[in-house]
């Protein structure tokens, strides 16, 4: 924690379907102050309004140097897109501000040089696939799971907008189904198949099959699917509203005051 009563956090995607809700989320914080608002849709307007309530005296502009300088946040929660998630991370470096990032697509060497440019400037940061409590949980049972079950794929859900696929709450739990397993229940080697529709069998990470469902009527779900002898053990989270993500997103923003270097995973937050 800062010297001040508070920490001062911007938000960047401000007038996105998550930006507004860790906007939300902020502003009904005792500990987090919500200075500035960042977006390149609604520029000029009072941020107020695009929340659908009374005037906040916060301007919503276009994420810059000057523009971050002046509203010299603690702290900035990017959920925007990945063409733009990069160059917004650079932009909080420069500026001495922690950047606590939802937004997917960041592929694993830009977290290793962004690694170390967080380290060179002593600052934190944190980069999480997935902010709700729920799957991070999930993501670490499948850890667990890999020791003892050889056999895994990954079953993703989310809503037709989503940008990326796999998710990188996907991509991050393959990492740790990896990570988890044992050399003698590692994955076994495939035999050739026939595919008589390409990509019937989804992508292969870590040599774990991975399958994105895009959907109207979803938010963010997943399942991991483990098979043994004579058994299956499946594991599912299943994110109903945004609002699920707040929690993480809040804990990260009070954490990442504390921290020096990035870490990648909400998982290595947790007590």
């Amino acid at each position: 924690m800062n010297a001040k009563k508070w920490i001062a956090v911007a938000v960047s995607g401000a007038c996105g379907r998550m930006g507004r809700q860790v906007c939300r989320a902020v502003l009904e914080d005792d500990e987090l102050k919500l200075t500035a608002a960042f977006d390149e849709r609604e520029g000029g307007k009072d941020l107020g309004a695009v929340l659908e309530g009374p005037e906040l005296g916060i301007v919503i502009t276009g994420l810059t140097p000057a523009a971050l300088e002046k509203a010299a946040p603690d702290v900035l929660v990017d959920f925007t897109t990945p063409s733009a998630v990069i160059p917004n991370i650079e932009t909080a470096l420069e500026c001495g501000v922690r950047p606590v990032v939802g937004t997917t697509g960041i592929i694993q060497a830009d977290v290793v040089r962004l690694g170390e440019e967080v380290g060179k400037r002593g600052l934190g940061a944190v980069i999480a696939p997935n902010f709700a409590l729920g799957a991070v949980l999930m993501m670490k049972f499948a850890e667990q799971a890999a020791r003892y079950l050889p056999q895994a794929e990954i079953i993703e859900l989310h809503h037709d907008k989503k940008m990326d696929a796999p998710s990188g709450t996907a991509l991050k739990t393959a990492e740790m189904i990896a990570a988890g397993r044992l050399e003698p229940t590692a994955q076994p080697t495939q035999k050739e198949e026939l595919l008589k529709l390409e990509g019937a069998r989804g992508g292969v990470y870590e040599r774990v099959h991975i399958h994105s469902i895009r959907l109207q009527g979803l938010i963010a779900h997943q399942q991991v699917i483990f098979g043994g002898l004579g058994q299956t053990l499946t594991i599912r989270h299943d994110s109903y509203d945004r609002s699920s993500f707040m929690p993480g997103v809040l804990m990260a923003a009070r954490k990442v005051m504390e921290l020096k270097g990035l870490v990648y995973g909400l998982e290595n937050l947790l007590d």
